[in-house]
């Protein structure tokens, strides 16, 4: 028997309250992220000279949050309506997964980039260079949107942002194994090796302290950004599926019903904060920024990603 067909699900004052506080971020998600995002592009393409791997996953990064962040308004609007599935919302929840599954895979690139240049400074030659990281990233967003696409096509739900309860658990298994499980296991290994390795190398006598401590930031930043805008997503898919596992009741629906909304608010809330944790705190953006700095003080400092293992 399918509980969600025969329980009655009405729309209580919270479940409305949580759609307003939805819609609410969504506008402000769409200001200040495109604002951040724009800036971002402004000094990757305008300021910064050097083609560095991070900075080829920096762009990759901000090309796939401003798409998710021009599809808010059309979301919005969806969410607001009920609309049903058609062309604009296939197209829109199409957006929304190749974002969160491009966003997640880029942060474990750029951890395990800096994993590989502070654990194994000798052989990271041999692994990281900006054209292979791009190639890495063009694989990415090919895999995203055909994963993605099928994904959407294969569907049979109603309305847009609707939970597809046709899916095979297998599937759903492999789902969130690949794009959650996966990557917070490698970002998690890669920045506590890092942050663990950097810590050993500080000693306040050292000229090499400055640059350390950021570079520990920045992986911790890196660390934070993906648990608190993807985590709650994997915990709601999870609920979801156990949920539909042993069979929910109409206080389950509601308690989903209202999860729901928020788990899409702390992923969609990546698009603000990958621009403050990655993009403002790194040395390119701070001299792109700021006032150019005297050769001997540029000599003094050493950039994070050059740190050598102690």
């Amino acid at each position: 028997m399918n509980v969600s067909s025969n329980c009655s699900i009405r729309s209580p004052e919270l479940y409305h309250r949580v759609c307003l506080f939805e819609l609410a971020l969504y506008k402000v998600l769409f200001f200040i992220g495109g604002l951040f995002n724009v800036l971002a592009l402004w000094v990757l393409f305008c300021k910064i000279k050097e083609w560095t791997e991070t900075r080829v996953y920096v762009i990759n990064l901000v090309f796939a949050d401003c798409f998710a962040i021009c599809t808010l308004p059309f979301r919005a609007y969806l969410l607001w309506n009920k609309s049903a599935r058609d062309v604009l919302c296939q197209f829109t929840e199409t957006t929304y997964f190749i974002n969160m599954s491009v966003s997640t895979y880029i942060i474990t690139f750029i951890s395990t980039d800096r994993y590989i240049a502070i654990k194994h400074p000798l052989k990271a030659r041999a692994f990281r260079s900006p054209p292979k990281a791009a190639l890495l990233c063009g694989l990415l967003w090919v895999s995203g949107i055909i994963g993605a696409t099928a994904q959407i096509r294969q569907s049979q739900s109603t309305l847009c942002f609707q939970k597809d309860t046709t899916v095979p658990a297998a599937l759903s298994l492999l789902s969130m194994f690949f794009i959650f499980i996966l990557p917070l296991a490698t970002l998690t290994f890669c920045s506590t090796e890092a942050i663990r390795s950097l810590k050993r190398c500080l000693n306040t006598n050292s000229p090499e302290e400055k640059p350390i401590q950021k570079a520990v930031h920045i992986l911790y930043a890196n660390l934070i950004v993906f648990l608190v805008c993807f985590l709650p997503v994997f915990f709601g898919l999870l609920a979801r599926f156990v949920t539909d596992s042993i069979g929910a009741t109409c206080f389950m629906l509601h308690v989903m019903k209202n999860i729901s909304p928020m788990t899409r608010c702390a992923a969609t809330s990546n698009c603000c904060l990958d621009s403050v944790c990655h993009y403002f705190v790194t040395k390119e953006f701070h001299e792109a920024l700021l006032p150019s700095k005297t050769s001997s003080e540029k000599t003094d400092q050493l950039h994070p990603l050059q740190t050598h293992t102690c």
